[in-house]
């Protein structure tokens, strides 16, 4: 059976600094073989999970309510009014040179990441017409915040100055768990107060970090834009610039990665929602579905926060009461808003596959996905036309999709005027309220990979670490380190994994962040 070779170090990407955590050893004594690991959801976190096991020979079965994999990143085929078969997804999704696990899982099936694009620049335009780049930023903590101020329209001449130095020091040196320590219990709107950010710069903190986790910066913990801060800019020399898929998430990830795992005797099951988990009646646990119990040895939960509080409402022997107590306060995010657009005509030349909009309404970003996505690209010189996608974030749940994605499509013509003319020759809208909420003083609620009862592991973007990661990147890293737990029982090797730095760059900024910062 094929085994996967590490990644060499050289490959993870360009900051020196990266943390190694090396992968449980094996053991020579007590080796379980042919163990059964049911992994229940089939989104970042459980295709990881289910990859470093089967790897290592452990009997894998997938369950994936959806008839595709990919969680939030799946894809679907789409017939449009021209007759085209097009794949739908539920939006745009960076690939930051920092996810270093992610990136590691997409090397299975693509060594080089050549289905990785990378996008020149990472632009942001507010209403009030300054334009922001990261493109000539450097990469290098403290010299890229010092760039992006001196760079950057949206910081006047007097508004480092006036920030209060005793307030953004601890930022300089971002540790987890401390972090939530410090920040958990305000919001991340607060924070900026307390650091007094720039008004004019505020929707550069808040659209490009706070927004990026569906959430409004009143109700956002602090600790999570602490972090965010740490792992893209301040503790990071990755850069804030990223890659994109060359094609659909399906056909340059996902079909890839499950043949992949077939390959390694894993059985991908879609289409399966899992009802319920009950104890076996000679240990380990019956994963129930539509199609009748399985046993399983164990099992890792990569349900998105519905999901999983379904499936233990469910399953009333799951861990323990106190646990599924836990789960039944998890919070999900206000819904949003993905409505793409297929134009008759293109749009400018000139216009960023990726653009981060504020001061525009309900509208986030604009994606110009023809200028990057083959498919997207084929259909736009086919037809001549253009395929766009328009983002809303943490829009109002009492809105309306149609009405909200018609104020859109109005705020996509102020931005690119060009596309006022064009024709909409076929729409389609993602409305959807799946995101975990990571509120105010709400991080001591979220799960940690292992539960109290040894056979079960969790993992997904909802779960807390003592690692610095977040997004796609905590779902990959959880997945991993669920895997590992189970391994680790079984007496088999693990699964090695890199994150950005665990505290500040700089010893004497870290010096004066413990010395001169305050909360």
């Amino acid at each position: 059976m094929p085994r996967h070779e590490p990644v060499p170090a050289a490959r993870r990407g360009r900051d020196r600094k990266a943390v190694v955590l090396p992968a449980p050893p094996p053991r020579r004594t007590g080796v379980r073989a042919a163990a059964r690991c049911a992994v229940v959801g089939g989104g970042i976190a459980g295709l990881a999970a289910a990859t470093a096991l089967a790897e290592r020979g452990v009997r894998v079965t997938l369950y994936e309510r959806e008839p595709t994999l990919g969680g939030r990143l799946a894809g679907w085929p789409t017939e449009l009014a021209d007759g085209s078969t097009v794949t739908m997804s539920r939006g745009f999704h960076a690939f930051f040179r920092q996810y270093y696990n992610l990136r590691g899982l997409l090397r299975r099936v693509d060594p080089g990441l050549d289905r990785l694009r990378p996008l020149p620049d990472y632009p942001l335009r507010h209403g009030s017409g300054t334009y922001d780049s990261f493109a000539r930023v450097p990469r290098t903590p403290p010299w890229s915040a010092l760039g992006f101020a001196l760079l950057s329209p949206s910081f006047g001449a007097g508004d480092l100055a006036r920030m209060n130095p005793r307030a953004a020091l601890p930022l300089l040196d971002v540790r987890v768990p401390e972090v939530y320590q410090r920040y958990d219990g305000i919001s991340a709107r607060a924070l900026l107060d307390r650091v007094r950010f720039p008004e004019a710069a505020r929707h550069l903190a808040f659209e490009v970090f706070s927004r990026s986790f569906f959430a409004d910066p009143d109700e956002l913990s602090a600790a999570e834009l602490a972090l965010m801060f740490h792992i893209y800019f301040l503790g990071s020399s990755e850069g804030l610039l990223f890659d994109v898929p060359d094609e659909p998430y399906p056909q340059a990830l996902w079909d890839p990665l499950a043949r992949y795992l077939g390959t390694h005797g894993a059985a991908v099951r879609t289409g399966t929602p899992v009802l319920g988990l009950q104890p076996g009646p000679d240990g380990g646990h019956l994963v129930h579905t539509a199609d009748g119990a399985e046993h399983t040895d164990a099992v890792v939960l990569a349900l998105d926060t519905a999901g999983l509080k379904a499936l233990t409402a469910a399953s009333p022997d799951l861990c323990d009461a106190a646990w599924r107590a836990g789960i039944g306060r998890l919070r999900v995010a206000p819904p949003f808003l993905v409505t793409r657009i297929w134009l008759d005509r293109p749009v400018a030349p000139h216009r960023p596959g990726f653009l981060g909009t504020s001061g525009y309404g309900p509208l986030d970003n604009i994606t110009v996905l023809n200028v990057f996505e083959g498919e997207a690209a084929r259909w736009a010189r086919k037809t001549g036309g253009a395929v766009l996608e328009l983002h809303a974030y943490a829009a109002d749940p009492a809105a309306r999709p149609h009405d909200l994605a018609r104020e859109l499509v109005a705020q996509l013509h102020r931005v690119h005027p060009e596309t006022a003319t064009a024709r909409i020759v076929d729409r389609r809208d993602e409305w959807r309220r799946d995101c975990p909420l990571f509120a105010v003083g709400t991080h001591g609620d979220r799960p940690t990979v292992e539960t109290p009862d040894p056979t079960v592991t969790v993992a997904g973007d909802l779960v807390r670490t003592g690692l610095p990661v977040a997004l796609m990147e905590r779902a990959a890293t959880t997945g991993f380190l669920a895997a590992n737990a189970h391994l680790r029982r079984w007496g088999l090797g693990g699964q090695t994994l890199w994150t950005v730095p665990r505290h500040g760059r700089s010893a004497a900024l870290r010096l004066l962040s413990r010395r001169f910062g305050t909360t």
